[in-house]
């Protein structure tokens, strides 16, 4: 008998995790080998379990889903990373796939077509939901090098993205040196840069950005 597919789940709704869990479990090649409720533990979880495939919800707090498949795929590339999210705009599709996510599938579709996309992706092929039109996805790819200009996010590191959340988040420096375990003037010199390099004067520049860039789901 084969192997199953070993999955982790990445979702901050415990509901949603337990529905997917006893849907997937009951296939005959399927097993949900772990759950993560943010996407920082979610970093944690794949190292220690190293699944085969990743669903991974984009709005999660401290570390969204996008981020932390970027700090997944460098640190465990084998693992397969399917996107399922309610977000699902040209900007969040293309950000996923930069980062490394190999499908993507909208969650009221959620079901039957991620046990497709689950196969897909261990296959080796990529899977996007039946929402989205992958010719179009493709074109915009290639144009975002061509012509049209970067997103602001791109020109930020991932340190600085993973700060800018944080503080969106309504985080102080003081615990955000402790999440990611530096010191609190390193802090607040990433708020510094964030602020010149995006051209805001305040915190609240910054948190009015990181929303309107879809990365964090705080409203």
């Amino acid at each position: 008998m084969a192997e199953k597919i070993r999955i982790l789940l990445a979702d901050d709704h415990q509901i949603l995790r337990e529905g997917l869990k006893y849907i997937l479990d009951r296939q005959a090649d399927m097993i949900v080998a772990g759950e993560a409720s943010d996407g920082r533990q979610a970093v944690r979880e794949t190292k220690r379990i190293k699944p085969d495939v990743l669903i991974m919800d984009i709005a999660m707090p401290e570390l969204n889903g996008i981020e932390a498949t970027r700090q997944i795929i460098e640190d465990c590339p084998s693992v397969r990373v399917i996107i399922l999210s309610m977000h699902y705009s040209t900007e969040h599709i293309y950000q996923a796939l930069l980062a490394g996510a190999r499908g993507f599938v909208i969650k009221d579709a959620a079901g039957k077509e991620l046990i497709q996309a689950i196969r897909s992706v261990f296959g080796g092929h990529r899977y996007l939901s039946e929402k989205v039109d992958e010719i179009l996805v493709e074109d915009y790819l290639m144009q975002r090098h061509e012509i049209q200009p970067k997103s602001p996010l791109e020109n930020l590191s991932p340190r600085e993205r993973e700060i800018l959340q944080l503080v969106a988040e309504g985080k102080t420096s003081a615990a955000i040196a402790e999440i990611l375990f530096i010191s609190q003037k390193t802090v607040e010199t990433y708020r510094s840069r964030l602020m010149h390099k995006l051209g805001l004067k305040d915190t609240a520049g910054l948190v009015k950005f990181a929303i309107a860039q879809g990365l964090t789901g705080v409203e």
